[in-house]
């Protein structure tokens, strides 16, 4: 089965909140907030919903900023949407499941997260860009054998009949 997540950046006064995962895949490593697309809702709703859940506050303006697809030992794993938010309603707090942290956005620690987030998270971070990514891990995913990264220029609605 082939997997639906999420991922949010929150974005304040040059910084980025990220959270430290306890559990569960990436266990150890700084990531976005997020996981998986339950039944029923759309990425958006999932974002919202997993921000709460993991740090206890509600993200505001959320833009929607890339698509990432990733493989583990040739298999899809799934598709991750990406998303980037502007502030908080309430305050971030550790949880179970992540403890949050802010980073000023040039000293984000690269070294302590997924070996794909140092190629694209820097488009979306720094310059503002829309993403979509193809990442292709060995070995249970300790390795990145392969990357292709696109940006986004336009949002064009293609319709058909």
């Amino acid at each position: 089965m082939v997997n639906v997540e999420t991922l949010l950046y929150i974005v304040e006064n040059g910084k980025v909140l990220l959270i430290k995962k306890k559990r569960g895949l990436g266990a150890g490593l700084y990531n976005g907030i997020g996981g998986k697309v339950e039944e029923g809702e759309v990425p958006l709703q999932a974002v919202i919903r997993e921000c709460i859940e993991e740090i206890g506050a509600e993200p505001l303006e959320i833009e929607w900023v890339g698509l990432l697809e990733f493989y583990n030992d040739g298999v899809l794993y799934g598709f991750v949407h990406v998303f980037k938010a502007r502030g908080l309603k309430g305050e971030p707090r550790e949880s179970e499941e992540a403890a949050p942290m802010w980073f000023e956005i040039d000293k984000i620690p690269y070294d302590e997260m997924w070996e794909d987030d140092k190629f694209w998270l820097p488009l979306v971070l720094e310059e503002g860009k829309k993403v979509y990514g193809r990442f292709y891990f060995l070995n249970n995913w300790s390795r990145l054998t392969k990357s292709e990264i696109y940006t986004i220029e336009s949002e064009k609605i293609i319709t058909s009949s």
